[in-house]
């Protein structure tokens, strides 16, 4: 059996202009942050993209970007190779990822691109994940920093490059704990696409330690000391249960 101890991750974010791209709202910026065997690589992409329509002022209370300020960015066209060339073949990492997905499917339409499901190797939604361990709660960006002591104290306002930096630590306490045996760093480029290093566990025999006289005689003594306090569940080894 083989095991895949490098995987390629992308946490990635956007700020529209609206909620609805069948509507014609746009992306107005967008983020994507690299992760390699869970941890981050130090390689993000982002952009601030002119949307070339009005941007709803609900939106602007949200992130604070106005059309005037996007005036001279570029446009989501000029980027879309970059995004799709660095971002092809990961796991996308999106909270609340139909929205993001939704928006991003869209401008990739406008251009005849692909859509993100031929894009993606799969893709992960931080929300669901969320939902799941903490159901009835709160569970947007804030509340999960919050509940796993992440500071988010500089979020004044949405943004897609520091809203996809905290995202990856709230990922990364989502998904706590240890996935195998074999632990490995990485060893290649992080910023090589489709990054496919294995392991064999054959080539890495787990030892077995068996305890000695001496060890043996020392857990009983403590098995009967907790005992003798009402706080042992079990029988010593040479007990019946």
């Amino acid at each position: 059996m083989r095991y895949n101890v490098l995987m390629r991750q992308i946490v990635i974010d956007t700020e529209t202009t609206g909620l609805y791209p069948q509507q014609g709202h746009r992306i107005i910026e967008l983020a994507a942050l690299e992760m390699v065997s869970r941890r981050p690589t130090g390689e993000i992409r982002h952009w601030y993209l002119n949307p070339e329509r009005d941007i709803d002022a609900d939106a602007v209370t949200v992130h604070g970007l106005t059309r005037e300020k996007l005036k001279d960015q570029p446009l989501f066209a000029d980027i879309a190779d970059e995004f799709v060339s660095f971002c092809r073949g990961a796991e996308w990492i999106i909270h609340n990822a139909p929205f993001d997905i939704a928006f991003l499917d869209a401008e990739l339409a406008r251009l005849d691109q692909l859509p993100c499901t031929q894009i993606y190797g799969s893709l992960t939604d931080t929300l669901q994940k969320a939902r799941a361990l903490f159901p009835g709660k709160r569970n947007n960006l804030d509340a999960l920093c919050e509940r796993f002591g992440i500071s988010n104290a500089h979020r004044t306002l949405h943004g897609a490059c520091l809203d996809a930096q905290l995202l990856a630590e709230v990922y990364l306490a989502l998904t706590r704990g240890q996935e195998s045996l074999v632990m490995a760093p990485p060893s290649a480029s992080p910023s090589s696409p489709g990054i496919a290093a294995t392991v064999s566990c054959n080539t890495h025999p787990l030892k077995i330690l068996h305890a000695g006289d001496e060890e043996l005689a020392a857990h009983r003594a403590y098995l009967t000391a907790l005992r003798k306090e009402g706080r042992c569940l079990w029988p010593s080894a040479d007990e019946p249960s």
